[in-house]
């Protein structure tokens, strides 16, 4: 749950696919002819033995997911069901084949990238695919950067309930429980992304975030910290904690500036500790971010001055 001013949303919430099925020999009249009456449907003929057929596969379903029910996605396990793929003359696979009105239209074999396999959909519903998704993945970030977590990860719920593995939905929802702090909660989000998006700039700005505050919640109050640094400014550990402990706030000028007097009077105090953690703010931040970009530059100044 995500907790704010007593408010609560639930942040897993389990999808009905049912605009992806399997068929079989007899029921392929009813789940591919007399569906397709209805709306488009893609026929994926398959075997557990094709490897191209295991990259296509996950590739369709996301893009079928993506249009939001204008198609529908049908797999056909051609070793268990041989008889339609032979009437339909499929030779080699993975072969897909686009029913519309009870006749097969269009199609096209083997492991297509992404973007071709969004193409063929989008011609044949005549729209766009995920153009909703990427709507609420902006209303999403924009709530969240406004100071309004709980609003973004409705949002982010939402979209997870639709494709679970839409991985920057999933570090949206991971920031929106940093700042809520519920850090756990945080921590077990990002555990859902799979090992091969981990890198990808959404889930490295959640983990440097997350990471942040982890860091942040060990300091003691501000108002301590900044007599610290009033009292001795070359104090550099309690402006460095200072820095972190404001950021945790969202003041995150304040922090920007403490860190970057510690690079300015002493560049590599602690091994370099404030420009890294400079660095780990602007990742977090994100790169297209005001500060971020204004940081880097006053950072370039100070460092080749």
């Amino acid at each position: 749950m995500l907790q704010n001013g007593g408010g609560a949303m639930a942040a897993t919430v389990t999808p009905a696919d049912d605009v992806i099925k399997e068929t079989t020999t007899q029921s392929f009249v009813k789940d591919v002819i007399e569906a397709s009456r209805q709306q488009p449907v893609l026929v994926d003929f398959w075997a557990p033995w094709c490897g191209p057929c295991r990259q296509l596969t996950p590739v369709l379903e996301k893009v079928v997911r993506a249009a939001k029910g204008k198609v529908k996605l049908v797999k056909m396990n051609i070793d268990e069901h041989p008889a339609i793929p032979a009437q339909l003359g499929i030779q080699s696979i993975p072969a897909v084949i686009a029913f519309v009105s009870g006749q097969p239209i269009d199609g096209f074999m083997g492991a297509l990238p992404e973007s071709q396999v969004t193409g063929f959909v989008e011609r044949l519903i005549k729209d766009r695919v995920g153009g909703e998704e990427k709507d609420l993945l902006a209303a999403a970030d924009a709530a969240l950067v406004e100071g309004n977590p709980v609003a973004a990860a409705e949002i982010y719920a939402r979209l997870l309930a639709q494709d679970a593995g839409n991985v920057h939905a999933l570090a949206g929802l991971a920031r929106c429980y940093v700042e809520t702090g519920a850090l756990e909660q945080a921590k077990q989000t990002l555990a859902m992304v799979p090992d091969n998006k981990r890198n990808e700039a959404p889930v490295a700005a959640a983990r440097a975030a997350l990471e942040l505050a982890e860091q942040a919640s060990a300091l003691g109050p501000i108002s301590e910290l900044e007599q610290k640094v009033a009292a001795n400014p070359l104090d550099h550990q309690a402006r460095y904690d200072l820095a972190l402990a404001l950021n945790a706030k969202g003041r995150r000028q304040e922090a920007l500036d403490h860190l970057l007097e510690i690079v300015r009077r002493d560049r590599k105090w602690n091994d370099d500790a404030a420009r890294k953690q400079l660095i780990q703010l602007f990742e977090a931040w994100g790169p297209t971010d005001e500060l971020t970009v204004s940081g880097r530059r006053r950072l370039s100044s100070i460092l080749f001055s």
